[in-house]
């Protein structure tokens, strides 16, 4: 009697509380219905999606096969032998035809899809191409070179996914600067490779086309976010790829696959006419740059780029050509070096793999100066993460909105959508536990105003000053250090995005970085690996040697890092590195 008249009080329409149960699990399965006919609907844009890859891959694959009966001499295995620059010489003299190089790279990338699922779409307009550029008079430097291009790089009738639903459905009317210009010199974009959700992670997985394996170990990660791209090089399948960077996202897969990479410096290569989770963000600078199997090929691809086509596409690109003089140069290098930066200890392929590359450097003639990067940690914590995530990762999160999460980024996702008080309160508790996982959530929580926005711009210019200046006091050319390796177990990326501290240095700084392959992970690294603990013994330091675990016979690379707008001199030191280190990428 008293339930009774309460509830009558408080409403009389609710008088009946049987009714007020019944509104409650009506309303309950409202939500849950709603909810269950969202999922639906991704899941049917997902669906469509893979019908349309699936399409375009059987149209791939059907004129690849007629070019195969049609021209049944074609000489495949030589033609995907050959180095970048031999096949633009071959090219170029006529000894070999644009359908020939175009056909044999398609019909491997199409096998090599099969093994480890790295490529998202055919541009099919690459025929159409081939045709008219037979027409052409004059050949440009990349005359009849097929590209395979990023997933998020616009191309005009395919979409740009970036691995999220939103962007699914949405067809490009138009080229991105850099696929027009790599067409005017002659290039043939025939294929989009695939990328992990967002971007944000250096795994290569996202629900609408699945996990990218590492064609060299499929137990391994391709790394990412150019991880289609680093697997289909690695592959054989591409010669030359377009990726991009704003944390290593070329040169983590180009290490993990064992290639050469070149992230160049921010405004160097024109970044309009691609998409992105991150676009607004001007804390840490994000690049396009080229993936391929050698230093050669990066720096005919650079050279064909820095063209007067490109800075006429984007005037906000410097016309700065390409300098073969500082390429070509032999001159002995003063090389700055460090072996670790103090924030994730190497692993003890890494290490190696510089004192390898220091003692070739010095036997050939070249000096070598100890450098230690400055404040590594308030690097990582106040300019890099706070910087990216300046804004809470409220973008960040916003992407997922009518979205479903990728089981590689749910350690990652879920941190970023913890609410800013709690953040804090979870960095306090863990402050005198586990000290860099403490100051990597307060980092996350942004910074909180437009004056804070202000000051952290600064803060990161006067740390770039204060880099220049201990270069300049060293009399520096170039300098050599660690790169992030050997290639991950799959599913660790998401959960040790702060071990990108390697690469993303030279993101807040924006000096241009490449990696070099120069060695392989041997038995005698393996075993020293029991003994890692890293630096703080945190779950962290755990968590990157069970990620680096059974990797014997894998690439190992070292970076080298130039001054920014010195891409020639960055590509320089890369060739000499290479040189160099031929002869013992095998040892084990």
């Amino acid at each position: 009697m008293t339930q009774e008249r309460l509830w009558q009080v408080l409403d009389p329409s609710w008088g009946d509380l049987r009714a007020l149960s019944a509104l409650l699990c009506s309303s309950a399965a409202a939500v849950g219905l709603l909810r269950w006919l969202g999922r639906r609907q991704v899941q049917q844009r997902m669906d469509e999606a893979r019908r349309s890859r699936h399409l375009a891959l059987e149209r791939m694959e059907k004129a690849a096969r007629r070019f195969k009966q049609e021209n049944p001499s074609n000489q495949s295995s030589q033609i995907l032998s050959l180095t970048m620059v031999e096949l633009a010489e071959k090219l170029k003299e006529g000894s070999l035809s644009p359908e020939s190089v175009l056909y044999s790279y398609m019909d491997k990338a199409l096998e090599v899809n099969r093994e480890v699922n790295c490529v998202t779409d055919f541009i099919h307009g690459c025929e159409d191409q081939l045709q008219e550029l037979k027409k052409q008079k004059e050949k440009g430097l990349l005359y009849g070179i097929p590209i395979s291009i990023k997933d998020h790089i616009n191309c005009k009738g395919h979409i740009s996914s970036g691995g999220m639903v939103k962007f699914l459905g949405q067809v490009k009317e138009e080229d991105s600067v850099i696929v027009q210009v790599l067409k005017h010199q002659g290039g043939i974009p025939f294929v989009k490779t695939n990328i992990p959700q967002t971007m944000i992670n250096y795994d290569c997985s996202n629900l609408i086309f699945g996990q990218t394996l590492n064609p060299l170990n499929p137990q391994k990660s391709p790394g990412g976010s150019s991880g289609g791209e680093g697997a289909l090089i690695a592959g054989g399948g591409s010669i030359l790829g377009m990726g991009s960077d704003v944390a290593g996202s070329i040169r983590l897969p180009s290490s993990f696959c064992g290639l050469c990479g070149l992230k160049p410096t921010g405004n160097r290569i024109s970044k309009q006419g691609v998409v992105g989770a991150l676009m607004g963000m001007q804390s840490v600078t994000g690049v396009l740059g080229p993936m391929a199997r050698d230093v050669d090929s990066l720096a005919l691809c650079m050279k064909a780029l820095l063209c007067q086509e490109m800075f006429q596409l984007d005037p906000t690109v410097p016309p700065i050509p390409f300098n073969d003089q500082v390429y070509s140069s032999s001159e002995p290098l003063r090389v700055g070096f460090y072996e670790g930066d103090g924030y994730f200890q190497p692993s003890p392929s890494m290490i190696r793999a510089v004192q390898l590359t220091r003692r070739l450097l010095q036997d050939a003639g070249h000096t070598l100066v100890p450098f230690a990067p400055p404040k590594i940690d308030y690097m990582v914590d106040e300019l890099f993460t706070r910087g990216i995530f300046s804004d809470g990762a409220a973008h960040l999160v916003d992407c997922f909105k009518g979205d479903m999460v990728d089981p590689n980024l749910k350690s990652q996702y879920n941190t970023y959508r913890l609410p800013a008080l709690l953040k804090r309160i979870l960095a306090i508790i863990l402050k005198p536990i586990y000290p860099r996982i403490a100051r990597d959530l307060g980092a996350l929580c942004g910074v909180g105003s437009a004056k804070n926005l202000w000051d952290q711009h600064r803060a990161g210019a006067a740390y770039r000053r204060e880099f220049i200046t201990k270069w300049r006091q060293l009399r520096l050319d170039v300098i050599l250090c660690p790169m992030l390796g050997p290639a991950f177990n799959h599913g660790y990326a998401g959960k040790l995005f702060a071990a990108t501290s390697y690469t993303h240095l030279y993101n807040v700084l924006d000096f241009p970085a490449g990696v070099v392959p120069v060695s392989a992970v041997t038995r005698a690294d393996e075993e020293e690996l029991k003994q890692y603990r890293g630096h703080y013994g945190d779950p962290w330091d755990r968590r990157l040697r069970e990620a680096v675990e059974g990797a014997v016979g894998m690439p190992v690379a070292v970076q080298c890092v130039a001054l920014p707008w010195q891409e020639e001199l960055c590509l320089r030191f890369m060739r000499e590195v290479e040189a160099l280190a031929r002869g013992t990428k095998k040892s084990v």
